[in-house]
């Protein structure tokens, strides 16, 4: 696929305006998709679902893969690295970009996630800095547990915690009924 020369955007611009005259659409990761039209022209469907943020530690990616199914098939909006990152981008940047636009942060917590040292835990304490600048009242950061195992002070002292065991359906009902409340709030339902 040529480029055309000129500014980045312009050449972005072109790029997806090739994709959309080829019959493909093109998202634009958290804001929504262009997409072809019957009458030959281009829509933006704007979206509007929940975006909510997976965090977890290698070890539970199981667990984590299939929470983001269940939370996907609701039509929620999961970001989960394995499934969003793309060869080459900076991950860290990346993550930090997904939590800060993120309407909820959903913490994924297990024995092996509680002691572990790494991206983690700097991923839970963004989000908490993040959620500083929230209205009190308001849910964004969600801790769930995925197992029998004890969830950081700083978080259990303030935030309500969800088990994904030995109930699961009861586990991700919880999940969703919480921020589809927050989300008819926000919205000033």
């Amino acid at each position: 696929m040529a480029s055309p020369s000129g500014s980045t955007s312009e050449q972005v611009a072109h790029i997806v305006r090739q994709c959309l005259e080829q019959g493909g659409s093109v998202e634009i990761d958290g804001l929504g998709e262009f997409r072809p039209d019957r009458q030959g022209g281009f829509q933006f469907l704007a979206r509007t679902n929940p975006k909510i943020f997976l965090a977890y530690v290698a070890e539970d990616v199981e667990a984590a893969e299939r929470l983001y199914g269940d939370l996907t098939e609701r039509g929620l909006d999961a970001w989960m690295d394995r499934k969003r990152l793309l060869p080459g981008q900076n991950w860290p940047r990346s993550i930090e970009q997904a939590i800060s636009v993120a309407d909820f942060f959903v913490a994924c917590f297990s024995k092996r996630a509680t002691g572990k040292r790494g991206a983690f835990q700097s991923e839970l304490r963004y989000a908490l800095d993040c959620a500083k600048h929230l209205p009190l009242e308001e849910v964004f950061f969600i801790p769930v547990r995925l197992e029998e195992c004890r969830i950081p002070v700083r978080i259990s002292r303030e935030l309500q915690y969800v088990d994904l065991f030995p109930n699961w359906g009861r586990g991700i009902r919880r999940i969703v009924a919480a921020i589809r409340k927050q989300a008819r709030r926000g919205k000033g339902a």
